[in-house]
């Protein structure tokens, strides 16, 4: 917080300099700090690239329709000109001789400050800025300076504000004030250190749905908002921190409700996001004079965004944000990627570096793309789109996910709703991708049969080691099939993702899910991060996670029903867009994992997946009693399981869903991996197993028949055994 308060003062210093003027365009002016050259010298046909860093200094019209819906806006300082001023960092990457760029901005949100602009033989121009105004500065992070509300009269604004504390070494006497999900610090001071009203409680456990049980309050005499690291109870006043009389307690968890003051606009972020790259899209130069670096160069923008970014992505869109001021449309395409929420940053108080943890909002309101109403939290029928829509500046969207989001995310009603009754169907700009068996972001892919490191989520240790099933390959060539979709007007892959009306989500339930009894796999009901219906208060817009939160933590009204996809016998599963490693398994690819130790022990692994792999024989497989194959059973031999790899790529390059350099490359991979090696393979068994695989139209062991959910008849011993065809799993085309 200090360091953002002394770079406002050096930001009105900034502004008084401007020249004013009474055009629309939003950036008063850019100030370009470094040119240098990129590592890459020189990239395929498109030459050498440069990477320019700067600061973007804009204002903002309070009365403005386009900004009206910005939550305090009213209450931001206003220069002498009556508009609220940003400051927000930003670096771009282009090619030096610009007639050989693309023609398309991609606009990379960054994560919690973090990204990088992208470089690569496509030609993109690559734009990044600051857009959450509570990240910290640092030297090679993306920040911007919004205003602090204050009232009219000019004192603080306050308002009620939550703090946890979980997994403090035992007998701490000081904990920092954070957001216990991601371990974000709390930027919002207390009003008053010796606040009476302040409330702290502790409590022996905790579920997933916020029931908490042995809870106690700490009486306000046993605490105190300051640091005691060094000096005894009641030790050094800091509005940072809490120290305790008698120490923290690992087996315990502590929640604190006080009054805060000084809230950021945070809402800035989306309309300075907004000019930012209308700016650099549209602008021959800024206000004072100074030239747009690529004024000219752009037909066409497209964002992308993964997880928090994607989520930003989103709330852009249904704010209406994708229409400058001059109403025009800002991004042709989007890209949000394993994103299941909005940005809980138009809120007074707010906190968007949050991840779906309890009591944070984001996914109390409208999260699915179709027209559909959430008739359970009495909200009318509305889509991401209607705003959009309304003004016809509506981009056209590939989104893609994972098993984590289902399972950690709250990614559910995005699909079905909040009745979980029926499928909410996709727009005709819209197309959506799964990625079966993927942690969050996906592994490190690489074909590899033994287990790699424990997971860890957050600092907390998983049971199961980290899923390497990988995301990028894919997200390669959607990014691609996207700008071609936006550039040529080519559509893209037609969707491919779990429905109800295909038998492909189910409830969270062994049974349901047909998940497998595996050694080594614990699963309980703990581990799914349920859908909960939040009350904040009167003030709060749930359909926009937009206003005030008064009710603070927020009363859960209930949990709603959150679905999972089903899995096969081998408890992978069974629709979506796999990636080639996944169509040729090693083991068992899971979106969750469980906490192996703390206050937590036994409950989900945030959203981190795990990975079972296979025994390598036969001998081995039933050694354990583990019910899935073996890997020489699949596949018989090094050259089998090869020829299953290049069948999958083959596959995958014709649907347009792996470019063709990364199928050369896995294909590399698999070859040197010698992931049967160690088996026999000189046998008769084996020998004809990786011969049968290899033989043209032969089918593929690539993946078990899926376990059907319980309300369809059991499968036969037969049924079960039967090999599939290749791909049949993965390549049916669903809208």
């Amino acid at each position: 917080m200090k360091v953002c308060r002394s770079l406002a003062v050096g930001f009105a210093a900034a502004f008084v300099a401007a020249t004013p003027f009474d055009l629309r365009a939003e950036v008063v002016r850019i100030e370009i700090t470094s040119r240098e050259p990129a590592n890459q010298r020189s990239v395929g046909t498109v030459g050498e690239f440069e990477i320019l860093r700067g600061k973007i200094y804009g204002e903002l019209d309070p009365a403005d329709p386009h900004n009206t819906l910005i939550q305090d806006i009213a209450l931001a300082p206003r220069n002498e000109r009556g508009k609220v001023e940003y400051i927000a960092t930003f670096t771009l990457a282009k090619p030096v001789d610009l007639t050989k760029a693309a023609r398309v901005l991609l606009y990379q949100v960054v994560n919690r400050g973090n990204g990088q602009v992208t470089i690569g033989p496509e030609g993109y121009i690559s734009l990044i800025s600051g857009w959450q105004g509570d990240v910290v500065p640092t030297p090679n992070n993306q920040t911007i300076v919004v205003p602090v509300a204050k009232a009219r009269d000019g004192r603080a604004v306050t308002g009620p504000v939550v703090a946890r504390f979980i997994d403090v070494p035992n007998g701490a006497s000081t904990a920092p004030i954070r957001l216990a999900s991601m371990g974000t610090p709390q930027p919002y001071l207390p009003a008053d250190l010796s606040e009476h009203g302040a409330v702290m409680t502790m409590y022996t456990s905790e579920s997933r749905s916020g029931a908490q049980q042995g809870r106690q309050t700490v009486a306000r005499s046993d605490w105190a908002f300051a640091n005691c690291e060094t000096v005894p109870f009641p030790g050094t006043p800091d509005p940072t921190r809490v120290c305790l009389r008698e120490g923290f307690r690992a087996d315990r968890a502590y929640q604190l409700v006080y009054t805060a003051k000084d809230p950021l606009v945070l809402g800035v972020g989306l309309a300075a996001t907004r000019d930012v790259v209308s700016f650099f899209r549209y602008a021959d130069r800024d206000r004072s004079g100074t030239p747009n670096p690529v004024a000219g160069a752009i037909d066409r923008t497209v964002s992308i965004g993964d997880s928090q970014s994607g989520n930003f992505i989103r709330t852009f869109i249904h704010l209406g944000f994708n229409q400058d001021e001059s109403n025009r449309i800002v991004w042709d395409g989007a890209f949000p990627r394993i994103a299941a929420r909005q940005t809980p940053m138009n809120l007074r108080f707010a906190l968007p570096g949050g991840a779906a943890g309890l009591f944070e909002p984001g996914s109390d309101g409208i999260v699915w793309w179709g027209q559909h109403q959430d008739r359970i939290r009495g909200l009318k029928k509305a889509s991401l789109l209607d705003r959009c829509t309304a003004t016809n500046t509506c981009p056209k969207i590939v989104e893609a996910f994972g098993s984590a989001e289902f399972w950690g995310l709250r990614l559910s009603p995005d699909l079905i709703g909040t009745d979980a009754k029926a499928d909410v169907p996709l727009p005709d700009n819209v197309r959506r991708y799964y990625y079966p068996g993927t942690t969050h972001g996906g592994g490190r892919g690489g074909f590899r049969a033994e287990a790699g490191e424990p997971a860890s989520f957050g600092g907390a240790p998983c049971e199961l080691p980290q899923n390497p099933n990988p995301e990028a390959d894919t997200t390669r060539a959607l990014t691609r099939a996207l700008v071609e979709w936006v550039t040529r007007g080519t559509a893209p892959p037609a969707s491919r993702y779990p429905t109800l009306a295909n038998g492909d989500l189910v409830q969270a339930t062994r049974e349901a899910m047909g998940l497998p009894e595996i050694p080594g796999l614990t699963f309980n009901d703990q581990i799914l991060n349920p859908v909960l219906d939040y009350d904040f208060g009167p003030s709060f817009n749930a359909a926009d996670v937009s206003g005030v939160m008064r009710t603070v933590p927020p009363r859960v009204r209930r949990v709603l029903p959150t679905y999972v996809p089903r899995v096969n016998r081998d408890g992978n599963e069974t629709s979506g867009v796999a990636s080639v490693l996944y169509q040729a398994p090693l083991g068992t690819y899971l979106g969750w994992n469980v906490i192996r130790s703390g206050f937590f022990a036994g409950q989900g692994c945030g959203f981190s997946g795990g990975y079972l792999p296979f025994a390598r024989t036969k001998a081995e497989r039933l050694e354990k009693n583990d019910p899935r194959l073996s890997l020489e059973e699949r596949y018989g031999t090094q050259e089998g399981y090869v020829c299953v790899v290049k069948r999958a790529t083959e596959q995958a390059v014709s649907d347009r869903f792996l470019l063709p350099e990364d199928a050369q490359r896995l294909i590399g991979e698999a070859e040197a991996s010698k992931v049967l090696a160690a088996i026999a393979e000189s046998t008769e068994e084996n020998v004809t197993t990786g011969r049968a695989l290899c033989a043209s139209g032969s089918q593929s062991a690539f993946a078990a028949p899926p376990r059907r959910p319980s309300r369809y008849a059991p499968q036969s011993i037969a049924e079960q055994e039967d090999p599939w065809p290749p791909n049949r799993l993965f390549n049916k085309q669903r809208e």
